[in-house]
């Protein structure tokens, strides 16, 4: 496979926008900086940010065991997942496959770039429908979104099903994996080298605990990567936001023992929900929340709202009739969502 073929023509020309930290960036003293037009009063946050991230970049690379060369960072996973479609999909012509139930904003970014969307069902059991992908996908199928463990089923896909799509789908596969700390399957990311058309994307919004920096994070070849900088805003991350997560970040023993807690929350907790009456199933999970199908989806989303609870009502997703979303909170909101559901 050629990726530079699944690149849109005019992102291939492209001549990315030069910043003045892009022509100026080897600082090895104290300089007096009169190029970007800055206020120069110092308050912490009067100069622009680092346009390549490069600190907080060196943090992932020894965490993940990655080159800097295979990560782009974004403003949240939705606008890498954005530059995504911009890079590849010719509005009004090209497509890209989901499979739901799955995360809405593949859809959304779809309609945004004006890309039609196929759809393939996962199936009963939560798994991609492998000969129904490859039968649906045509030549203008320019991405596969695999959610993996997926939202809002919590499973992750078989690696088996994975891998043959990788191997046989004509275009860019795309691994989100928002969720992957709190699975124990490996992350694709140690196999980029093998797929030349493959893309994942993480995020530092759940396990890290940092939903309200928006900081996402696309692992890729150094090709994709490098066209994908070419359309990102110069400074699409902020100061604070780098300064957040490069902190976070350098105490990842702190972060490892939140991901242990709530793992054997999510356990508590599917092991009182099985008990209560009005819970039919438990999905099995990988993720940070648990899928539950319940007796009535609506009356009992709204007897929760009524008790100061907020859940997912996802009864409306493909395969998720009477079905709540239900995340793993802390002990003691875990404790409060088991009293309530027990007095329904």
């Amino acid at each position: 496979m050629n990726i530079e073929n699944l690149i849109r023509d005019n992102i291939k020309a492209l001549k990315p926008y030069s910043s003045a930290r892009d022509e100026y960036n080897s600082v090895t003293k104290a300089m007096v900086f009169l190029d970007a037009n800055e206020n120069p009063f110092n308050n912490g946050v009067n100069r622009y940010p680092d346009p390549h991230q490069i600190k907080v970049k060196d943090l992932l690379c020894k965490i993940k065991g990655v080159s800097s060369k295979n990560i782009l960072l974004g403003n949240g996973s939705d606008e890498v997942l954005d530059l995504i479609f911009r890079a590849l999909c010719e509005p009004k012509e090209d497509n890209v496959v989901t499979l739901p139930p799955t995360y809405g904003m593949y859809e959304v970014l779809a309609n945004t770039n004006a890309v039609d969307v196929i759809k393939v069902e996962l199936t009963r059991d939560f798994q991609p429908n492998y000969e129904a992908v490859i039968e649906a996908a045509n030549s203008k199928s320019k991405i596969l979104f695999l959610c993996s463990p997926n939202n809002p089923t919590a499973n992750s896909f078989d690696s088996n099903k994975v891998e043959k799509l990788l191997m046989n789908f004509k275009g860019i596969v795309v691994i989100d994996e928002a969720y992957i700390d709190f699975s124990n399957e490996a992350s694709w990311i140690s196999r980029l080298n093998e797929f030349p058309n493959l893309i994942v994307t993480q995020t530092l919004s759940k396990a890290y605990g940092l939903a309200g920096i928006r900081l996402g994070i696309c692992y890729s070849s150094e090709l994709i990567i490098d066209t994908l900088k070419k359309i990102k805003p110069p400074y699409n991350i902020n100061e604070l936001t780098q300064q957040r997560a490069i902190k976070r970040m350098s105490y990842i023993s702190g972060v490892k023992n939140e991901i242990k807690i709530v793992k054997e929350e999510r356990e508590r907790l599917v092991s009182e929900l099985e008990t209560i009456d009005l819970i039919k199933k438990i999905y099995p999970s990988d993720a940070n929340f648990l899928l539950v199908k319940v007796d009535d989806a609506n009356k009992r989303y709204n007897q929760l709202i009524q008790k100061g609870i907020v859940v997912r009502n996802r009864t409306n997703q493909p395969l998720c009739e009477n079905c709540l979303r239900f995340t793993v909170g802390t002990s003691i909101e875990n404790n409060k969502l088991i009293k309530e559901l027990k007095t329904l």
